[in-house]
């Protein structure tokens, strides 16, 4: 599980922490990076083909062929003009997106199918750090090679990390299902649309996450823009990651003790507050230090609060459609991911690195009136 939960993180941290620096380093506008992240479309849309996934072939194969073909991918981005071939470079993530959000569906059913439901909140410790982990190669490590030997030659070590994954699915072991695969393609989303109180769940995964997503998109540049250089921005990187193996740890703990639902309202209190971090330190101006606690903090409280939502979101999954419907959850919350970030380099212009991380505080605050009716729904806790 921490294997596969790793190799699912490592284009996620590509797409969305590197790639990020790299077109602020090569001189692309906030709003150019902004629009970029449009290309996360297909992590909103995987629900429209992970009935595939449910019904055709091993869940080892989809994932060995998605590592590979995105290995390769990651070696044709290797000598993409960031700025003068932005057509080229948009067709290049679009697909390198799309198979990772295909893999992330296959290793997420695989998860589901052998993870018992008292074990959620600590396993889900397990996938997040190991999935952040991978954010020391994916986002640190490249960085770093980029700082010494330039960017081609980081993303040809990114290519060669992931076709090594490739080959080690070889001997990835097959899991046992205890159910039969679903009778027909809409099967499982007509299961989980008959759920009682559906539509808080699904309004819940929309906007739980909202002011993380729509924050996430301007760190990177607000780094850039405050003066941090590749080598800084790589140890902020690995920093960070302690910080969010630290909080996905105690997350997980935590979740497993009191129940999801209170791990939901009291986690993700913490995940809102880490906007206000970012907000004070933006203002402030007094150089990195302010803002390399705030980024820490804001990964810690990340790490908390994804603990508690993986388990809420597996917790409504029904294992014989696991593929399927989670897919379907974390699509909803990729949809309000995306669109945050498709509009969030225009507001940073527009209102600056303050107020606009401020605004992303106050889109976090909906979603908690939400609880009740989640609980309602079925999450115990």
């Amino acid at each position: 599980m921490a294997a596969l939960s790793f190799a699912s993180g490592l284009p996620y941290f590509f797409f969305n922490e590197t790639v990020p620096v790299w077109l602020a380093a090569s001189g692309m506008s906030l709003a150019g990076i902004g629009l970029a992240s449009g290309a996360s479309l297909p992590w909103v849309l995987k629900f429209l083909w992970a009935p595939l996934v449910d019904r055709l072939g091993s869940r080892r194969l989809w994932i060995r062929v998605c590592l590979g073909l995105l290995a390769v991918t990651t070696a044709m981005l290797a000598g993409a003009d960031a700025t003068s071939h932005a057509g080229q470079l948009a067709v290049l993530l679009l697909f390198y997106v799309t198979l990772s959000a295909t893999q992330d569906v296959a290793i997420d059913a695989y998860t589901i199918e052998t993870t018992h439901g008292r074990e959620l909140g600590v396993a889900n410790s397990v996938r997040i750090g190991a999935y952040r982990s991978a954010s020391f190669v994916s986002s640190a490590l490249l960085v770093w090679v980029a700082a010494r030997h330039g960017w081609r030659a980081a993303f040809m070590a990114g290519a060669a990390v992931l076709a090594a994954l490739a080959v080690a699915t070889l001997i990835l072991p097959s899991p046992r299902r205890d159910t039969a695969k679903p009778a027909s393609l809409t099967e499982p989303i007509r299961a989980l649309v008959r759920r009682p109180g559906v539509w808080a769940i699904v309004l819940f995964a929309l906007l739980f996450k909202l002011d993380i997503s729509a924050m996430d998109p301007m760190t990177r540049p607000f780094w850039v823009a405050s003066g941090f250089s590749l080598d800084q921005i790589a140890a902020l990187t690995t920093g960070r990651l302690l910080a969010t193996l630290a909080g996905a740890a105690i997350g997980g703990v935590i979740a497993t003790r009191v129940g999801i639902f209170h791990a939901l309202w009291s986690l993700g209190l913490v995940q809102l507050l880490s906007s206000l971090g970012y907000a004070a330190a933006a203002a402030a101006d007094a150089g990195k230090e302010p803002i390399t606690a705030a980024a820490l903090f804001e990964n810690f409280a990340a790490g908390l609060g994804t603990a508690a939502f993986l388990a809420f979101l597996m917790s409504v999954c029904e294992r014989r459609y696991a593929a399927t419907q989670f897919a379907l959850l974390t699509a909803v919350f990729a949809l309000s991911r995306w669109a945050a970030g498709l509009m969030s380099g225009v507001l940073a212009e527009r209102l600056g690195f303050s107020a606009y991380f401020f605004l992303t505080f106050l889109l976090g605050l909906p979603a908690y009136l939400l609880l009740p009716r989640v609980r309602h729904a079925g999450v115990e806790g």
